[in-house]
């Protein structure tokens, strides 16, 4: 099965433990409740990381070992944690990829430390525009220095984005 380039291979159904797993590693990031046992999980490899299914849409990943909100996840849960705000200048850069530079962060949520998986959103809309991988901890990154601060690994408009739209 091949949709917007993104490929997927190995799909199963995930047991109860499993899910449970799953979704309570998501909750102890995020701090919301995401799908339960009575949803149907599927976990499938794509590339860099796996994809979970939750009812047929990819609501989460798992990468490098760490379960994680894709953005469409994101804007079904609606988290008030592990967020980086960026100002609206940086939002068109983001959609094309691009990881999160110090300068245009605005805000972020004071429990990141380097090496969390974590959420852009723009500071107009609060909307989740990219997950990605925090290269040092909150308080840095609003110290504003130049270099990166998050590096992208899902973002609006990439194949994982539109995978469901297809």
């Amino acid at each position: 099965m091949i949709m917007a380039e993104l490929r997927i291979r190995k799909r199963h159904r995930l047991r109860k433990k499993e899910i449970d797993a799953l979704a309570g590693e998501i909750f102890s990031q995020l701090g919301i409740e995401t799908f339960t046992s009575n949803d149907t999980v599927d976990r499938a490899e794509s590339g860099d990381y796996d994809v979970i299914f939750v009812n047929g849409e990819i609501e989460a990943i798992v990468f490098k070992g760490r379960a994680f909100l894709t953005l469409k996840g994101l804007l079904k849960y609606k988290p008030q944690r592990m967020f980086v705000t960026v100002d609206m200048g940086a939002v068109p850069y983001i959609s094309n990829g691009a990881d999160i530079m110090c300068p245009g962060i605005v805000e972020a949520d004071p429990n990141i430390r380097e090496g969390d998986l974590v959420w852009v959103r723009d500071v107009r809309n609060k909307v989740p525009i990219a997950i990605g991988k925090a290269l040092m901890s909150s308080e840095e990154m609003l110290k504003r220095k130049p270099g990166k601060a998050v590096k992208t690994i899902h973002f609006v408009g990439d194949k994982l984005w539109k995978f469901s739209e297809e």
